[in-house]
């Protein structure tokens, strides 16, 4: 008979307001997955369980809010869970950087299995400080992360994707010391709030948050995309997700201005401009970090060529961007 792995809440860091918040997550069996595994089959059996989840479908969760209140909560066909609460005074709760605890449990025992963690699990949600002077908006693959998107039929994103631990992939040279003073802002104290937002799937967010703390960045919500489902019918043109998830991010959070960050291997110039144009007062810079990728970059630079609406930087190295940041008065 098959071993039935404990169960498990996988809490995503997600944001909120002082008034109103989010809770996102996924309620799963725990593939006890090493995230510094070694060797190469390890890593394509860790592949395999991040994809290949066993979620837990319509079940009942608790949700305990941090001034005593109580709600239920469902999770969907495929164990995603979902939810907004309206409380006041929510900035009393948070830490020194804004950060608050949800408590997590499942209400019941589904099917009496075990539990990890003896059925408490945490959501970490930011509500941004009041000391923030702006936001920043930044993607994750080949902008802080070398993963190769520009590459010829993506290979090199299946690569550093299955053949390469979280723990030992690296981070762009000087992409933590940039986002940790921008973190800090001008006055070394202002807890700007940072938000990771990437196509990739929320298979991999664990993926991306350990990698994040491995390689020492600020704390930040991160955002993520579901999988299409299959032949599933559109009636109508979308946004791309992620347009739409930093969209929603602006819609949140009405007092900041943002900084927008990221590369010019795939479609974020595109994205970027959109915002622009929709938010024309509220994007305060746009940093593009060029890819080796010749015919991509010469296409962002023509894009960007002449444009004056808000200042862009098509960056070379971290250098570059922190001293842009300093003349434009971004950071100390």
């Amino acid at each position: 008979m098959f071993r039935r792995d404990p169960l498990q809440i996988i809490a995503f860091k997600t944001s909120g307001t002082t008034k109103r918040i989010c809770i996102r997550g996924r309620a799963l069996q725990d593939e006890n997955i090493d995230l510094d595994k070694k060797g190469v089959l390890g890593l394509l059996f860790n592949t395999w369980k991040r994809f290949e989840t066993d979620e837990i479908r319509h079940a009942t969760l608790i949700a305990k809010f941090p001034n005593g209140d109580q709600e239920e909560l469902k999770t969907d066909r495929r164990g995603y869970f979902l939810v907004y609460k309206s409380l006041n005074n929510l900035e009393t709760y948070t830490d020194a950087e804004g950060w608050l605890s949800v408590q997590l449990s499942y209400k019941d025992k589904p099917w009496k299995r075990k539990i990890q963690s003896q059925n408490v699990f945490y959501a970490k949600v930011l509500i941004p400080s009041e000391k923030a002077c702006f936001g920043i908006i930044s993607d994750v693959d080949d902008t802080i992360i070398h993963t190769g998107v520009a590459s010829a039929l993506k290979w090199r994103v299946l690569y550093n994707t299955f053949f390469k631990s979280a723990g030992r992939r690296l981070a762009l040279n000087g992409a933590a010391e940039f986002y940790h003073l921008l973190h800090k802002g001008k006055t070394g104290k202002c807890a700007n709030p940072i938000f990771y937002v990437s196509h990739s799937p929320w298979n991999l967010y664990r993926y991306i948050d350990y990698f994040l703390k491995k390689n020492n960045f600020p704390k930040g919500p991160i955002v993520l995309r579901n999988f299409p489902r299959p032949f599933k019918k559109r009636n109508a043109p979308r946004l791309p997700q992620k347009q739409q998830e930093i969209l929603t991010l602006l819609n949140a959070h009405k007092t900041l201005n943002f900084i927008l960050i990221g590369d010019s291997g795939e479609h974020d110039p595109y994205i970027y401009l959109d915002i622009v144009e929709r938010y024309p007062e509220r994007i305060m810079a746009i940093y593009i970090r060029n890819v080796a990728h010749k015919k991509k970059s010469k296409r962002v630079q023509k894009l960007f060529k002449n444009y004056n609406k808000v200042p862009v930087l098509l960056v070379e190295n971290s250098a570059q961007a922190i001293q842009h940041a300093k003349a434009n008065g971004f950071i100390a």
